[in-house]
């Protein structure tokens, strides 16, 4: 495996390459137990899940995911992986905006050397997740009835609802559709927070997932203003399931190098995973063709959606 991570590993680059010129991506990490023989126990390391899925909005440009393992979640690492990027990036609350350069922290401090505009650039705008929102206050719907809460989320249920109905039109009918049918369902939104949040105490459940939402409140509006945004992260979520699954199976990487070679080969069946392509048809050709001496000049043809099926 670690033979073959190496021989694709340019395929993984150029994949990586691919996804950062797109106009928007989304953006997630997740755990992963890592052996550590020195101290005879597992450590904890990351997978960071980059996505890229335009089919929503009619873009052109195929679906991928690239993942990219690191030590651990600090700040340093979200900025290696985006440098070069410059787009609408979409992840979950949590993230923080400062001289208009977003950032995705997720909750979490090491990431706020992002927000420099040296670091990463300018030119990256911040999308929320109404998924993660909303189950902030499901949450509280299951200790029991919640009249305040179950309004919150018939609404949030409502703007999916309109969601389902512009799946895969272009942006400009999106914005148009949201800004006439999404967006008076979110100022009812606005109003439940501004009423309920000074009647509830602010270490409540209640009171924390209000203040959580009017937190972000501004980047989970985004989706209004621009048709390509969608109303959640959970394209990127679904991509970072096997990486849940590897734990339950595999239980750990056996070494750093180990976690890296399988972010590699994730990424590459993954991908054809998303484009409709056989992972083992593909893995087959196109190690056959790195065998054969494959040129760096045709690595791009070598991408899962170039991969044309044998007659």
């Amino acid at each position: 495996m670690g033979r073959a991570a190496f021989e694709l590993r340019p395929v993984h680059d150029a994949l990586m390459a691919d996804l950062k010129r797109s106009t928007k991506l989304f953006m997630d990490e997740t755990r992963t137990p890592v052996l550590d023989p020195g101290a005879r126990k597992t450590k904890t390391g990351y997978f960071w899940a980059l996505a890229r899925d335009d089919r929503p909005w009619g873009g052109t440009s195929p679906p991928g995911v690239v993942f990219t393992y690191a030590p651990g979640r600090g700040g340093q690492h979200a900025e290696r992986i985006l440098q070069g990027f410059g787009g609408i990036l979409q992840g979950e609350e949590g993230q923080q905006t400062v001289r208009g350069t977003v950032c995705p922290t997720n909750g979490y401090a090491g990431y706020n050397r992002l927000i420099a505009p040296d670091r990463v650039g300018p030119g990256i705008q911040l999308a929320y997740c109404w998924a993660h929102a909303r189950r902030k206050l499901i949450e509280i719907t299951r200790t029991g009835p919640a009249p305040i809460v179950e309004k919150g989320v018939a609404l949030i249920r409502d703007l999916y609802a309109i969601e389902a109905e512009i799946r895969g039109r272009d942006p400009a009918t999106r914005r148009a559709v949201r800004q006439a049918r999404s967006a008076p369902i979110l100022a009812r939104i606005d109003d439940l927070l501004v009423h309920h949040r000074t009647r509830a105490s602010a270490k409540s459940p209640l009171g924390e997932a209000l203040a959580y939402i009017a937190k972000y409140r501004y980047g989970l509006g985004r989706f209004l203003t621009d048709g390509r945004v969608e109303i959640d992260n959970n394209t990127v979520e679904r991509t970072i399931r096997p990486i849940a699954l590897n734990r339950k199976n595999a239980l750990f990487a056996g070494h750093d190098a180990g976690a890296k070679n399988w972010a590699v080969i994730a990424s590459l069946i993954e991908t054809c995973k998303m484009n409709g392509v056989d992972p083992h048809a593909w893995l087959s050709a196109t190690l056959t063709a790195i065998v054969k001496g494959l040129k760096q000049s045709k690595i791009d043809d070598s991408l899962p959606w170039n991969y044309a099926v044998p007659v």
